[in-house]
């Protein structure tokens, strides 16, 4: 058998093998917001983050997503600063007490 036998077989397109040779365009981009290849080009949409949303996107049946992206996952840049402050019930323009005059004595 051949493919001049069956002339449709050839022009069917099909959702296989075949089409994934034809997948070369770049629907997702870097989000601005979350760094993630979730920024949908023509929606101008963030899928992961929901930029350019003033709200993060986050769903509660996403309970998963949420613990990934909580605070605590990352630097914490500032808010390693502000638990020490804290700790310290926030005093300013002080000298903290000398824990050697203490034990010392």
């Amino acid at each position: 058998l051949s493919l001049s036998t069956f002339p449709h077989a050839a022009s069917k397109m099909t959702k296989g093998t075949q089409a994934y040779g034809r997948k070369h365009n770049k629907v997702h981009t870097l989000c601005q917001r979350c760094g993630k290849s979730s920024y949908h080009l023509q929606r101008g949409r963030c899928a992961s983050c929901g930029y350019p949303a003033a709200r993060t996107r986050s769903y509660q049946w996403g309970q998963k997503a949420i613990r990934r992206k909580t605070t605590g996952t990352g630097r914490m840049r500032h808010m390693k600063l502000v638990n020490r402050r804290f700790k310290n019930q926030f005093r300013e323009n002080t000298q903290g007490k000398s824990k050697k005059a203490t034990t010392a004595a």
